[in-house]
């Protein structure tokens, strides 16, 4: 006798891999995951931002994001396909590596923002390359570097044009 099994109304790790559902908006569905994040950092009580003791739990939070996305990004690709376009959690979490460290404004979300999604879709040495990493893995970790490579961006071009940055 075979077992019955009954449908499941969504799977959850394409429910958040994809971010509740955005990532099936059916253009630049990793721009919408990025402008979520922006959303939620300017969200973020500034305290939180500028002060050691919660510096230190936003790096935790990043990790577990980190990691967390790698697992349920695994998963969901085993569904939609090898980093298919729907899978933004990568875009979201990432978002906050990118604004690490740097002073929060409305201008620093925006600049962030766009940087990032160049980086992001342009795929420079060596993110395109992480990119193919196997699983979860590549998802989150191209993303990373892309982060990563805003950051140091943007605190070169504040070190050098603070007034641009009006700080």
């Amino acid at each position: 006798m075979t077992e019955k099994r009954l449908p499941v109304p969504f799977d959850l790790y394409i429910f958040f891999s994809t971010l509740l559902g955005i990532g099936f908006i059916p253009f630049m569905p990793g721009t919408f995951g990025t402008l979520a994040a922006a959303g939620v950092y300017l969200a973020i009580p500034d305290q939180w931002l500028n002060q050691t003791p919660y510096i230190l739990y936003l790096i935790g939070i990043l990790a577990v994001f980190f990691f967390t996305g790698v697992f349920i990004t695994q998963k969901a690709e085993l569904k939609l396909g090898h980093d298919a376009g729907p899978i933004i959690w990568d875009e979201f979490a990432c978002f906050f590596v990118a604004t690490l460290f740097l002073p929060k404004s409305l201008l620093m979300a925006i600049y962030c923002f766009a940087i990032f999604r160049v980086f992001d879709i342009a795929k420079p040495w060596p993110i395109r390359r992480l990119q193919k990493l196997p699983h979860g893995w590549g998802i989150m970790t191209d993303d990373l570097v892309a982060a990563v490579f805003t950051n140091i961006f943007m605190q070169i071009m504040i070190l050098f044009y603070p007034h641009f940055f009006q700080i």
